[in-house]
């Protein structure tokens, strides 16, 4: 005899496809068996859930309410039920690459999350510039890369939308400049990435006239040379309070020009589909926050 969990199941997949032919098709069982494992179920509640008619089944009233109560409670079993399975039973490595500053606030928490659901998966990150990112996941050396949407020029390069990057001017605390700031009318003493880096191609096409004085690969000594009274810089505005404060630093909202770029996923167009690499898309995906990206997207991206 089933059990009651097992045709409750079975009055969902019937009432999803409206066939009993067809649900015991799905169900691998058949018809007949099907018809009694119903007709059981409907006796035991005391109610007729469906109406036969000349296009299949159709659900009584009593029918809709219990779907609308069990159908979410079913689904949310199997997607727990999955995400344990997944949890054992993905394993591999991945190599992904990423512009310097996304390892300060998004990097970091998309990691912990990856590696909390898939601890089975060896997650390598790498820091490069946004060219040298691009150039990784062309040659094969990156599976997918995080990058700003201003570096992708390359037609072997398929590219999904995460979020925009508002950019803010950094100073030391010295430095009495206050929100709203106008670079246009006066622009400070810059410390700035190399000039292939977007941030710094990014000041450049912004109708500034910039004075860099300085100039460093990686965030941690620009922070070090504001701190130190070089200069200010350029940075995103989700650098992370703790972060320049472990500087003294504080950031300053640009009032003009706006200056602001869009993170994008990137993978190589002819890539075959790897699991897990949409898996840690999707998560990429949830912790951007990225609204409308659609399954055809993300599905697009893994190909």
């Amino acid at each position: 005899m089933e059990t009651f969990d097992k045709q409750l199941r079975y009055f969902i997949k019937i009432a999803e496809v409206k066939s009993l032919s067809r649900a015991a098709d799905d169900l691998n069982c058949t018809q007949p068996a099907l018809s009694r494992q119903l007709a059981s179920l409907e006796a035991h509640l005391g109610c007729s859930l469906f109406v036969r008619t000349g296009r299949g089944m159709d659900l009584t009233d009593y029918g809709k309410r219990l779907l609308e109560e069990v159908r979410p409670s079913f689904a949310t079993i199997d997607a727990s039920i999955g995400m344990l399975q997944d949890r054992n039973e993905v394993h591999g490595a991945l190599k992904v690459a990423s512009v310097h500053t996304l390892s300060y606030y998004f990097v970091g928490e998309l990691a912990k999350k990856f590696t909390g659901r898939y601890p089975g998966i060896n997650l390598s990150v790498m820091g490069r510039s946004s060219p040298e990112v691009v150039e990784l996941v062309e040659s094969g050396k990156a599976d997918l890369g995080f990058v700003y949407d201003a570096a992708v020029a390359s037609e072997k390069i398929v590219s999904t939308p995460l979020f925009d990057d508002e950019m803010c001017l950094v100073v030391g605390p010295g430095c009495h400049v206050k929100d709203g700031v106008d670079l246009i009318r006066s622009m400070p003493k810059l410390v700035g990435f190399p000039s292939h880096y977007a941030l710094r191609k990014m000041v450049h096409s912004s109708g500034l006239n910039p004075h860099f004085v300085a100039e460093a690969e990686t965030v941690d000594a620009m922070l070090e040379m504001v701190a130190s009274g070089v200069g200010s810089c350029i940075l995103p505005q989700r650098i992370p309070d703790r972060i320049l404060g472990q500087y003294q630093l504080r950031k300053v909202l640009i009032g003009s020009p706006r200056m602001s770029r869009r993170v994008v996923a990137i993978v190589r167009a002819d890539r075959q589909e790897l699991a897990v690499m949409q898996k840690l898309l999707l998560t990429a995906i949830e912790v951007a926050g990225a609204a409308g990206l659609s399954a055809h997207d993300v599905l697009r991206l893994t190909r």
